[in-house]
């Protein structure tokens, strides 16, 4: 069932665009409630509502929340809170649905709204098809209640400080980049409340600054800190914090497949990867297969989105997965990506190896990789792109099982991306090369 307007995570777009704006907010609002009230035995009413750091989010969610109210359910404001503090909050209460209003790592002109069930976890792409079709075509009159209040960290904090033991970071040096986002004051706290000594980036929002030069998309500024302060490691979230990448006591970057490789590398170890399986997506280099086949567990792959993970999860049983951008998903620990509680076990692993960031990632030997994007006009089917489904397919033969060619188009952005393994960087570089002239010649491309 095709969507309008839902992407690979939820609604997004440049903030008073077609594809986000408050009549849209105040018709997915309503949308939400008629879908919620379709549920058998559904009891509750009330809506949980998070939002990031950006200026829009205030009027969308007034917007969304005058939407629920007009289809008879109490929106219930959590203010500035990470993404995955909704998620958990929404199951542990009982709520009919949560959402959170956020673009994630886009810059600050953006914003979206993405949902979550009862059970906190982001609706399948069916349940977000039949939300588009109980849309109202209009938006209504916003009333003059307004959402209730309700401290929307109290919780989270609890449960993610609860996760290594007390003052178990005493005497750690670590940076931290909140992205000016959503975990500006959370992940701070309970690092802070384990006993780490902090050195903070990213940590005043204004709501403008949201991602501008920092956070997951921008590490540059956390490697160069923790080179300066002789950190054991730093953390860098997205903007609503579901999300996280790290950097090891010398300054270099580990992604969200080096972050699986240890967790799960770990785990097996203990005897405690949960059916010996690890969810990854199609983008997961293919050095995670290995390490972790190689270690006697299995990687399973699914298409990209974190949400297609946990899918997959639920399906086979796993308690461990993510994605290459740093979703990592603690199934036993919160039923969405959680940028947090990933930095939390990984320390974790050093707390009980003994061992630092740079050894434990030493564990997975990726495979050469290359990476691009192209913003493109228009998301013409891929199979109707004769020159690019050529190239595709002679570089595939070449490639063999020592690599491969990964294209598709984001769920968020008009763009195409383009991945291309092999087993050196000149046979990849030499690849992707061909493939984004492929990519030229069928496509109108913005800029280069």
């Amino acid at each position: 069932m095709k969507r309008q307007f839902f992407g690979t995570d939820g609604v997004r777009g440049e903030y008073g665009s077609a594809l986000m704006n408050e009549a849209l907010a105040w018709r997915l609002g309503a949308g939400a409630a008629r879908l919620a009230k379709t549920r058998p035995g559904l009891k509750a009413t009330r809506v949980f509502i998070g939002r990031d750091t950006r200026a829009s989010g205030v009027a969308l969610e007034h917007a969304l929340s005058a939407g629920l109210l007009a289809e008879g359910l109490q929106p219930v404001s959590l203010g500035i809170v990470p993404t995955p503090a909704v998620s958990l909050l929404t199951r542990r209460e009982g709520a009919a649905f949560g959402v959170v209003i956020t673009a994630s790592h886009n810059p600050a002109r953006d914003n979206g709204i993405k949902f979550f069930g009862a059970n906190g976890i982001k609706l399948t792409d069916e349940d977000e098809a039949r939300l588009e079709m109980l849309m109202p075509a209009e938006a209504g009159l916003a009333p003059s209640q307004r959402p209730l209040q309700a401290d929307g960290l109290k919780h989270y904090l609890e449960a993610t400080t609860a996760l290594l033991p007390e003052n178990s970071l005493a005497g750690w040096k670590v940076v931290l980049d909140a992205a000016h986002g959503a975990a500006w004051r959370s992940s701070r706290t309970v690092l802070e409340k384990l006993g780490a000594d902090l050195s903070l980036i990213g940590t005043e929002p204004d709501g403008a600054n949201i991602n501008a030069g920092v956070g997951s998309q921008h590490p540059e500024a956390m490697c160069a800190r923790v080179k300066q302060t002789g950190a054991r490691l730093g953390i860098a979230h997205d903007g609503d914090a579901d999300r996280c990448v790290l950097c090891d006591e010398h300054g270099d970057v580990l992604d969200g497949d080096e972050l699986l490789a240890i967790l799960a590398l770990h785990a097996l170890r203990q005897g405690q990867l949960v059916t010996n399986t690890l969810v990854a997506t199609v983008q997961s280099n293919l050095g995670l297969d290995a390490a972790v086949t190689a270690a006697g567990g299995r990687v399973v792959r699914t298409a990209v989105g974190d949400r297609y993970v946990i899918e997959r999860m639920l399906a086979d049983g796993a308690t461990l997965g993510g994605e290459s951008s740093g979703h990592v998903i603690c199934a036993e620990v919160s039923p969405t990506g959680d940028g947090l509680v990933a930095a939390l076990k990984i320390i974790e692993v050093m707390l009980a190896t003994g061992r630092p960031l740079s050894e434990l990632r030493r564990g997975m030997k990726k495979f050469p990789q290359l990476s691009a994007a192209l913003a493109v006009q228009e998301k013409k089917t891929l199979e109707t792109l004769p020159t690019l489904n050529a190239t595709m397919a002679a570089l595939a033969a070449e490639l063999g099982a020592r690599g491969r060619v990964l294209v598709r188009y984001s769920g968020t952005e008009p763009k195409l991306r383009l991945l291309v393994e092999g087993e050196t960087d000149a046979q990849v570089k030499r690849c992707l090369d061909r493939l984004l002239a492929a990519a030229r010649a069928d496509l109108a491309v913005i800029g280069d």
